[in-house]
């Protein structure tokens, strides 16, 4: 079993899961064929954008609600290289937090079902001007009442 990277409160909402399927690219790998530690980052994003903009608070849905939510802290560990052509998975899963903050966990499997990589990334939320929101803005309290509401599945 894996350490969690986020503690889970007994009142909190079942956390919001949702998986994209990649393969490696020639171009992302080095000269061994193995992919470059630094380009797991963006398959964070890409599960990470998907997740946010599946409920309806992805980068461009924070902003037309005047958030900006830069990542605060991104972390990986590597079990295992993927190489190239691989299939892979890349879950995202959002931690509930009363903070201001996003927290999302990852986890990258092989075609196997294998974790490759796992990691996290925290997000903060500032508001137009860059100033730092103390609790969660008006469009993500309603988010996360519907989220604990268990409207979101």
């Amino acid at each position: 079993m894996l350490k969690p990277y986020f503690i889970t409160q007994k009142d909190d909402p079942k956390p919001l899961r949702l998986q994209v399927k990649r393969q490696v690219r020639f171009e992302e790998t080095d000269a061994l064929g193995i992919v470059w530690h630094g380009r797991y980052a963006s398959y964070f994003e890409d599960a990470r954008s998907a997740l946010g903009d599946n409920y309806g608070i992805g980068y461009l849905d924070l902003y037309r609600n005047g958030i900006v939510a830069p990542i605060k802290k991104l972390h990986a560990d590597y079990h295992r290289p993927l190489t190239y052509p691989e299939d892979f998975t890349v879950e995202a899963i959002l931690h509930w937090s009363d903070a201001a903050r996003i927290n999302y966990e990852f986890i990258i499997r092989d075609s196997k079902g294998s974790i490759v990589t796992t990691g996290y990334s925290v997000q903060i939320m500032l508001d137009m001007e860059n100033n730092l929101y103390m609790v969660s803005p008006p469009f993500y309290q309603e988010f996360c009442k519907r989220w604990k509401a268990g409207e979101l599945k």
